[in-house]
This record gives structure tokens, C-alpha cells and sequence, in this order.
């Protein structure tokens, strides 16, 4: 078997996957199988049972993905998925024995240094028999940043989803459909997680809840999990449909719903669900500096209810983020999940269905390709996976698998209007073997039967607590360190001896708290200078007319700075300010410079002065490309809008080339074809008159010994002529045939030629931005008037200061 030349599977948004199979030979061909990765737009389902390289597969499709700098998101519910860390370029022994077992080595009667030096020459032939070399490991590692999320634990890098209940951005609240959608998803994942089986069409505790999301996110409010217990048992609407708040659900049964969600989150064992990063899709798909990445949930830790609720609140940022994208053709960003039975049933509806059959029917349109992987195809909702373009099928575990799988694949031929044989398709399912796959993909002209190539990333199999926690160790240690720089050290909390009384006319307010306050630390608002503003920017020539609140902070528990708002720091226009204190807080006291009226008017000039100079907005073009970036404010999010306008145009370029192309080679075709007929109309005549002349000779000897006459020599020897002219002329025609394959050479060369050059040309790597800053309008900018803003602190045994706020 030929080893495979990088250079035929290094294609531009192409991903290799394997070799073709001939299942009646049982081996596999030279032909490798690629695939185009605009395809996943619409798509892909793998099915396979346990051993049949199901995850071999999928992994390998996430690496290709990751070569071309698109970014996933991987929901991992085994462990499986973090074998997308174990990428080790020099294949050593070394790097491979932590993540062996003992045990396996024994039954192989091997030390376990003698079992990684095994594994390692066994990895190494592997990768060079599919012709992949340590360079592309190493290609894939620096492509690429990989991470593990253990939601609700601290065993990989921490993840809290309990931020999704903000309140969605303005221009989001329009769209009363997506809304719905997000309400009910957050709301279902939350009960689920409160082992209440509520039903969103007649459920009390459902739709209460959904109509105070509602409410508080129409009104620009966040709502976090205590002030939802409280808005229980207080809500801020008097009504819900035509009946009155009270008539629908009294309010002995809010306080036992408020007490049921108090009881859950003052329980120990959700702690860790408030722990660690936000819940961001723009921050799992792409690192601070615009390096795209893998990142892999894994929920194999959590209770089914908690997994429910997990990806139920995941599938719904999911839809908020694609509702947020421009349209694209070209392959943007990848959701993939692993064992998705269980969370897409036929008949039941739990409260991860309607998000993940939305992604179906709509991700396409804005470049996020959905990926999914089960081994139990009887527990899927075929109805809803008909929206899914390519199926990658392996060996199944019964004929009800079958069954279920042939359905799902006559439904997709429905949806896209193409014939489907279900009796061949059977008969290639039951001959597949061990990472034998067959592809069925509606882009295809027909289904194509392959074997998987070896996958870079060592598998290990489902990883252990401990290992993924290893794995993200240094990860850890760098958050916590920044986490420590942020902390304020003081070596005394001055204290007033009561609330400080704020000058006359002067308003406060209360920053919300993000975090929880530890047990053992004491609780203290610091004052802070709070200022709010409204700037317009507008350039026509941009297209950029937008109206952008501003709200900023300077921190005053050491007295007001010289520079006032050269101090101050940025906060969300969706910031939770509360009207009252929180209970047990104390209160440090006002410095000496805010105790007077007058100088808030010097702070409001100032601010208004402070942002004209301070606020501009950046404009972002990118040579080449017309126009500007719409609607960004950073340069990564620029590179990536210009990256996916490079992508369109070079995935538009390359089928304009290849269409360029097949026109003139079904022209050479077509000539070939008839050259053939005169190859073959040629050889007929020369042996025609080959075999005329033979007998003619073989009459004038035969004449000449019985006396005849000397004219039949003659015409024999012109007979010889006739049959050496025919075979000039079976020699001048395959000359031309074989011309006219060469000029095929030439064409699929020349086009080759050109899609490096395109490649060249389009290349996503080497963008470069230049930038126009906007500062905003003068005569339209509008200040309020400057409150003091009470930040909340928490203050442990050694007097070390950390803010409870972000």
C-alpha cells in the first residue's frame, strides 16, 4: 500500500479522514477519502457501536478542523474527548507513560517503560503509514489551544453557567421568538436541576418563572439566584395571563418554590457550580489574543440532572451567539457532542430538544456546522436529524439500529431532494468492519465506504479525574495567580461606626455582587465614584451611526485620585446596581473630598471631558477586502470578520476554478472518446487488411509452384502496402490519444497550480489591519449626574482584601 504524499491531503478547507475501502476485497485503496469543510455547514451524524473506531473518527475531524483554524465546542460526557490533549510531535516513550495502565502492561508481560516504548513505536508507524509526520502534530498543537471545562467542578479549569440568567443585549430583546426560546431553555434547565418535572405549557413554577425572567430582562435587569429567590416571593408583576398574581399561584406556594431554590443553592455540594470562568461561546471558541480553540465540556462528573441542566443552558448560549453572526457559506465554528442519545429523543421532549433541533434547521445559514456522535441510534429523533447532510456509519449492534439509521438517512435524501437505494445501503452496512465507515453525504454523488486514518492525538481512552486535572494544572495555577494579583492587601479595614450620610441631593447606589461570600470573611462596601454616559459615533462613510452607554468607576476607599477618571475603570452597561444594601454588610467611610455637594459638578464636567478624549471607537479595514468590519469593537473580532469574509472568497474563488476546469475537461473527455472510436475503427481495418494480405500472399506462392500467373505476386505485394499504411495510421491515432491525456495532465496540474496560488493569495494568517479611531460627538454627548457607588468586599482573617465584583 502506497503511503500518502502530504501534499495530496494538505488540501485548503479540506479534511483528511482516511483511505477509501473496498469491502468486497477487504482492503483499503489508494484514493483518500476528503472532506469538504463547508459540507459541515449542513451538518454531520456518526454512528457506530463501542469498538468501531467511532471516536477515532470524530477526534480526527476536530484535528482537520483545528489545522484550519476553526474553532469547536465539544460537550464530552465519557472523557473520551480530552485525548485531544495527548498530542505529543516527538513521540516519545516518556510522553506516553503517564497516561498507561499498569494493568494493561501486565497482560502484555511488559514493564510499563517497556509498555510506553511499545505504544510509542507503534504510534509513530501508525501516523507514517497515513503519511503524517511530527510536523503536523506539532502544526495541529500550535494551531490550537485545547482546553477542559468541568462545569460545577474544580477537577478541570471551572466553568459557571449561572451567569445566563443576564439579561440579554438590547437589540436581542426584539426578537420575541429567540427570547421565548432562551427563557424557556433557562428556566427548564434550572427546574430540571431542582428535580421539578415542569412542563413550559402548564406548569405554575415554569411559567412564573418565565414570566419574571421576562419581565426583569425587558427591563435591562440581570437576574442573579438570590434575587430570584427573592423576586419569588415578591414578583414584580401583578398578573399572569387574566388572572391575578395570587389566583394563580398563592403565595404559601412561591415561598415553598423560593425555599426549594434557597435550599439548592445554599446546599455544599452546588458551591462549585458559582466557581470559575463565565459562561462565554466567544470565549470558548477563541482564546483573549484570537486563537481559536477546542474547548472540551466535560460533564462525565455531574448527576443526569445536572447534565441536563448544563447543556440545556450551553445549547441555548449557543443559539443566542448564532443568532448574533452575520450569514456565511463558509465553515465558521464547530458544536460537537459526543453519546447525544438521551438529549434529542423521539417522543420525549426535555428541555435540551427545542435548542438543539433550532441549532438543525438554522446553524447553517451562519456557518456553525453541528456535529454529533451516539451509539445507540433507536434513542434519536430522526424526524428532527433529516436536517443532517453527511451520516458517517459504522458498525451497528442490531438490527433495530439499522432499522433506525436507514430511516434517518431516507429522511436527509427527502429533505434534500436526492434518490436513496435503502436495499444497497443495507447490504453496505452489514459488510462494515472495524474503522470502516460508510459516508452518505447529500454533496456526494453517491455514499463512499472508508477507513479512518490514525488519529493524532493518543488515546488513551476516557480520562480519569486525576489525569484531567493534571492536564489543566498550569492552567489553574495561572488563573489563581491572577486571581491573587487582583486581591488588595491591607493591614486595616477602617470602619465607620454607621452608615456614612451622603451630602444632600447626592444619590447612591449598590454594586451587585458576583461571587459568594466566603464563610470566616467579613463583608464591606468601600465607596466608589459611579458616572454614566450615552455617546453617539457617527461616520458615513462607514455606515457607523450607533448610540453606546458608558458607565465608569474610580475607587476611592483610599480618597478620591488626582486624576479622577484617568483612574477609572469600565463597567458593563448591564451591571446589577441595587437600590439597598445587602444584610451584614459594613461600611467604610466616605474620604474627606466627598462629603461635599460642590465638587460632584467638577466630576460630571470632567467625565464629559474625560470621555470625549478617552472614548473613541475603532473603525477596522482590511486591504483587499471592501468595507469595514460592522459592529466590532476589538481587533480580534475584526481578524475573525475579515478571516470569514477571506474564507467566503476563497471557498467561492476555488468552486469558480474547479467549475473553470470541469468544463474544459469534459471537453477533452468528449475528444478522448471519440479518438478512442478511431483508435478502435483503426486497429479493425489494419487487421482487416492484415489478414487480406496474408492470404493473398499465400495464394501467389501457392500459384507460383502450380505455374500460375505472376500478377498475383503483385497484388499480394500491394496488399502488404495497404496493411503497413493501416498500421501508420492505429499508430497516429493513439498518438493523439495519448495527447490528449496529457492535455487532462496539464488541466488538473494547471488547476492545482492555481489553487495554491488562490491559497496564496487568500491566506487567513496574514491579515493585517489598519484602523481609523472615531471619538464621539461633542454636541450629542449626554452625562448624568455622578453617585457614589458602594462596591462590595470581602476582608478574611489576615486582613487581606479581594473584591467580590468583577
Amino acid at each position: 500500500m502506497v503511503v500518502p504524499d502530504p501534499n495530496q491531503f494538505e488540501k485548503l478547507a479540506s479534511f483528511y479522514l482516511g483511505r477509501q475501502y473496498d469491502l468486497s476485497s477487504q482492503q483499503r485503496l489508494d484514493q483518500l477519502l476528503m472532506y469538504d469543510s463547508k459540507d459541515l455547514c449542513t451538518h454531520a451524524m456518526c454512528v457506530g457501536m463501542t469498538g468501531s473506531g467511532k471516536t477515532g473518527l470524530c477526534l480526527s475531524l476536530l484535528e482537520e478542523a483545528a489545522l484550519d483554524g476553526v474553532p469547536a465546542i465539544c460537550i464530552d460526557p465519557k472523557g473520551d474527548l480530552a485525548n485531544l490533549s495527548l498530542s505529543f510531535p516527538e513521540l516519545k516513550a516518556n510522553d506516553f507513560r503517564p497516561w498507561l495502565q499498569q494493568s494493561d502492561a501486565t497482560r502484555k508481560g511488559m514493564s510499563l517503560d517497556e509498555f510506553a516504548d511499545e505504544t510509542a513505536q507503534r504510534w509513530r508507524e501508525g501516523l507514517e503509514s497515513w503519511g503524517q509526520s511530527p510536523q503536523r502534530i506539532q502544526r495541529f498543537k500550535d494551531a490550537v489551544d485545547v482546553a477542559i471545562y468541568t462545569p460545577g467542578s474544580n477537577i478541570g479549569l471551572p466553568l459557571t453557567v449561572l451567569k445566563s440568567f443576564d439579561a440579554p443585549p438590547t437589540d436581542a430583546l426584539d426578537d420575541v421568538e429567540a427570547i421565548g426560546e432562551k427563557v424557556t431553555g433557562a428556566v427548564s434547565g434550572l427546574l430540571t436541576l431542582m428535580d421539578l418535572d415542569a412542563d413550559p405549557l402548564t406548569s405554575p413554577e415554569h411559567i412564573l418563572l418565565s414570566s419574571i425572567l421576562t419581565h426583569q430582562w425587558r427591563e435591562g435587569r440581570n437576574v442573579p439566584l438570590p434575587d430570584l429567590i427573592r423576586l419569588i416571593q415578591s414578583p414584580p408583576i401583578t398578573r399572569i395571563g387574566v388572572l391575578d398574581l395570587d389566583s394563580f399561584m398563592p403565595a404559601e406556594s412561591r415561598t415553598k418554590l423560593a425555599m426549594r431554590l434557597n435550599n439548592l443553592l445554599a446546599s455544599p455540594a452546588f458551591a462549585s457550580w458559582l466557581e470559575g470562568e463565565g459562561l462565554s461561546i466567544d470565549k470558548l471558541l477563541y482564546t483573549s489574543d484570537g486563537k481559536p480553540r477546542l474547548s472540551i465540556l466535560s460533564i462525565a462528573h455531574l448527576s443526569d440532572t445536572e447534565r441536563m441542566f448544563f447543556v440545556t443552558i450551553v445549547l441555548n448560549e449557543l443559539v443566542a451567539w448564532m443568532r448574533r453572526q452575520t450569514g456565511t457559506s463558509a465553515l465558521r465554528a464547530i458544536f460537537y457532542m459526543d453519546e447525544v442519545a438521551g438529549y434529542f429523543p423521539p417522543v420525549a421532549n426535555p428541555p435540551s430538544k427545542p435548542p438543539m433541533l433550532t441549532l438543525l434547521k438554522q446553524a447553517r445559514a451562519f456557518g456553525l456546522g453541528v456535529a454529533l456522535a451516539t451509539q445507540n441510534p433507536v434513542d434519536l429523533d430522526y424526524k428532527g436529524l433529516s436536517n443532517i447532510g453527511t451520516w458517517f456509519l459504522g458498525r451497528l449492534q442490531t438490527e433495530r439500529d439499522k432499522a433506525r439509521v436507514l430511516e434517518g438517512l431516507e429522511g436527509a435524501a427527502g429533505q434534500s431532494g436526492q434518490p436513496f437505494d435503502r436495499n444497497r445501503m443495507e447490504q453496505i452496512l452489514a459488510g462494515l468492519g472495524n474503522r470502516v465507515f460508510l459516508m452518505n453525504n447529500v454533496h456526494e454523488d453517491a455514499p463512499v465506504t472508508f477507513q479512518t486514518r490514525w488519529a493524532m492525538s493518543f488515546l488513551a481512552g476516557p480520562l480519569a479525574r486525576r489525569q484531567i486535572t493534571d492536564l489543566m494544572a498550569e492552567r489553574k495555577a495561572a488563573a489563581e495567580k491572577r486571581r491573587q494579583q487582583h486581591s488588595e492587601s491591607i493591614s486595616q479595614e477602617p470602619q465607620a461606626p454607621q452608615r456614612p450620610v451622603l451630602p444632600a441631593g447626592i444619590e447612591e447606589r449598590f454594586l451587585d455582587r458576583s461571587q459568594p461570600l466566603p464563610s470566616g470573611c467579613k463583608a464591606v462596601y468601600r465607596p466608589a465614584l459611579g458616572g454614566k454616559a450615552s455617546l453617539h459615533y457617527i461616520r458615513a462613510s462607514a455606515d457607523l451611526d450607533r448610540w453606546v452607554d458608558s458607565v465608569r468607576m474610580i475607587r476611592c476607599g483610599g480618597g478620591v485620585p488626582d486624576d479622577l477618571w484617568e483612574s477609572s475603570e469600565p463597567l458593563s452597561p448591564q451591571s446589577e446596581f441595587l437600590s439597598a444594601p445587602e444584610e451584614g454588610f459594613q461600611f467604610s467611610d466616605l474620604p474627606d473630598a466627598l462629603r461635599g455637594k460642590s465638587p460632584y459638578r467638577s466630576f460630571k464636567s470632567k467625565l464629559k471631558d474625560y470621555l470625549y478624549r478617552n472614548e473613541s471607537t475603532t473603525l477596522y479595514k482590511c486591504p483587499g477586502i471592501s468595507g469595514y468590519a460592522p459592529g466590532v469593537n476589538t481587533p480580534e473580532e475584526a481578524r475573525r470578520y475579515f478571516q470569514q469574509r477571506l474564507r467566503e472568497q476563497r471557498d467561492l474563488e476555488t468552486e469558480k476554478l474547479r467549475e473553470k476546469y470541469a468544463s474544459k475537461i469534459r471537453s477533452v473527455e468528449k475528444k478522448i472518446r471519440t479518438a478512442e472510436d478511431r483508435v478502435a475503427r483503426e486497429e479493425s481495418q489494419y487487421g482487416q487488411a492484415k489478414w487480406s494480405s496474408i492470404l493473398s500472399v499465400g495464394n501467389s506462392i501457392l500459384g507460383a509452384f502450380m505455374g500460375g500467373r505472376r500478377g498475383g505476386v503483385m497484388t499480394a505485394a500491394r496488399g502488404v502496402g495497404r496493411a503497413s499504411q493501416q498500421a501508420d495510421d492505429v499508430r497516429r491515432a493513439e498518438q493523439a490519444l495519448q495527447a490528449l491525456h496529457g492535455d487532462i495532465k496539464e488541466l488538473e496540474d494547471e488547476l492545482e497550480q492555481e489553487i495554491e496560488q488562490l491559497a496564496k493569495a487568500c491566506d487567513i494568517d496574514k491579515i493585517e489591519l489598519k484602523t481609523t479611531p472615531v471619538p464621539p460627538r461633542k454636541s450629542d454627548l449626554k452625562t448624568q449626574d455622578v453617585f457614589i457607588l458602594w462596591t462590595p468586599w470581602q476582608v478574611d482573617s489576615t486582613g487581606i482584601a479581594t473584591p467580590l465584583f468583577e
